[in-house]
């Protein structure tokens, strides 16, 4: 027992090893404003109109407003831990030793810590694909059962990409497992997910909504593509849209269509700025992607096609080091809620000097040369594992997962480095725990299942 949970703390700092390297966890301008969810009165608490009121809430149940470290550490322990299930799942037992190994092999060849070490949302999508994985392919236990669920139904709420996710591998576990009960296993973290969703908006924002203004994304990508724009151009002036005014500035990029201070959603066309754009657009954005895709489906589809495949092509951590946006998103945060040490550790760290993309550099080198050859060990395993439902589930779900991973993002969203780079580290590191060797209980088992 002793072996097994110094083994699993050991994975967890091995998997958050860039926050060392940093001096602080890692930070992203959107960390801010999860921060900004339980920040204390008078900037706080406060309901963000385009982010689910579930990873602010998490960050505070472990920071305590004293140090950021702790939600950190949450987030390694959990990642290690189910690498410890997988192992043992794969396996038919854990070991202390390959545990290690395979922790330190995701660490130092992958980018599994560079999400790990992330204080993001982006931590869940490995969570809850194996999560779901585990669910639906193995026989975890009552208590860890009640652990998958409560990480599958966090996680899925954490982000609206994961809901997506979590559909693409509960019908993979449907198809692959033919039984009810797994299918069951998998469906009540979403099923709960999709409540605390509804539950948290309804409180939030006065809708029972999975997501109150999400058409303002989903008309951002489309008329960033085209289909969209040229629908608005056509119905323009007789719609009344709003962004009627604004017909001949579109296609433009849908991050600049969302952030940008001058975009058409953050100002009017006399110049006022408009506060909450985003949500203000919402019930329009509706009626345009609704006409849009009514319009031309096919084109909506070629061209999230062709986005997902553009993210499967983008798996580097760069935009997870740069101090883009810190300084003014994350710092007051941290100086409003957290006490003077943990401000000054924050300001030493490297990332917010602009000092830790090139510390980190280095080792950065081994990430693409590994998950190409990890999508060959993929294959490998797959056929290592013909005949046997329950790697082939663990193994090929992986494959599943970072495929409709890259859709919920890139497809719907846009294609940016860090959304499959949290997520396709699996594909490595699964295939290679698929391939250790089997534990002599497991091979026991196998053989008495093969005689009866």
């Amino acid at each position: 027992m002793i072996l097994r949970i110094l083994a699993l703390l050991g994975g967890g700092l091995l998997l958050v090893w860039p926050a060392f390297l940093n001096g602080y966890p890692l930070l992203f301008s959107d960390t801010g404003a999860f921060l900004h969810q339980t920040a204390p009165p008078p900037g706080g608490p406060l309901v963000i109109w385009d982010k689910p009121h579930v990873y602010g809430p998490l960050l505070a149940a472990f920071h305590w407003n004293i140090t950021l470290w702790g939600p950190l550490l949450a987030q390694g322990l959990a990642l290690s831990h189910l690498l410890w299930l997988a192992q043992r799942a794969l396996r038919g037992a854990a070991a202390p030793g390959w545990h290690l190994l395979a922790c330190a092999g995701a660490a130092f060849l992958t980018t599994a810590p560079f999400t790990a070490a992330l204080l993001m949302p982006d931590v869940f999508a490995p969570i809850v694909l194996l999560a779901l994985l585990l669910l639906g392919f193995s026989a975890p236990g009552r208590g860890a059962t009640l652990w998958l669920w409560l990480l599958g139904t966090v996680g899925i709420a954490a982000h609206l990409s994961h809901l997506p996710l979590a559909l693409a591998v509960v019908v993979f576990i449907a198809l692959v497992a033919r039984r009810p009960g797994p299918v069951l296993r998998g469906l009540a973290p979403m099923a709960a997910a999709i409540l605390l969703l509804l539950a948290t908006n309804l409180w939030g924002h006065g809708r029972a909504t999975l997501s109150p203004h999400g058409a303002t994304f989903m008309l951002a990508r489309l008329q960033a593509d085209g289909p969209a724009a040229a629908v608005i151009r056509d119905r323009c002036p007789q719609a009344g849209w709003y962004l009627c005014a604004f017909a001949d500035r579109l296609p433009m990029d849908s991050d600049a269509f969302l952030w940008e201070p001058d975009s058409p959603v953050n100002r009017a066309p006399d110049g006022t700025p408009r506060f909450l754009g985003g949500a203000l657009l919402s019930a329009e954005a509706r009626e345009i992607v609704s006409a849009t895709l009514r319009t031309d489906p096919l084109a909506v589809a070629r061209s999230m096609a062709g986005n997902a495949l553009r993210q499967m092509a983008l798996a580097t951590v760069g935009d997870t080091l740069v101090d883009t946006h810190l300084a003014t998103a994350v710092r007051p945060r941290i100086a409003e809620a957290f006490p003077a040490a943990e401000l000054a550790a924050h300001d030493r760290s490297l990332q917010a000097r602009g000092l830790l993309p090139a510390a980190a550099a280095p080792f950065l080198l081994p990430h693409a040369p590994v998950l190409l050859a990890g999508a060959g060990l993929a294959l490998f395993a797959w056929w290592r594992a013909l005949g046997d439902r329950r790697r082939i589930g663990l193994v090929v779900g992986v494959l599943v997962g970072v495929a409709a991973n890259a859709l919920a993002t890139g497809g719907l969203s846009k294609p940016h480095l860090r959304y499959e780079a949290r997520i396709l580290w699996l594909m490595p590191v699964v295939a290679g725990l698929a391939l250790l060797p089997r534990s002599r209980g497991d091979e026991r088992a196998e053989g008495r299942a093969a005689v009866t």
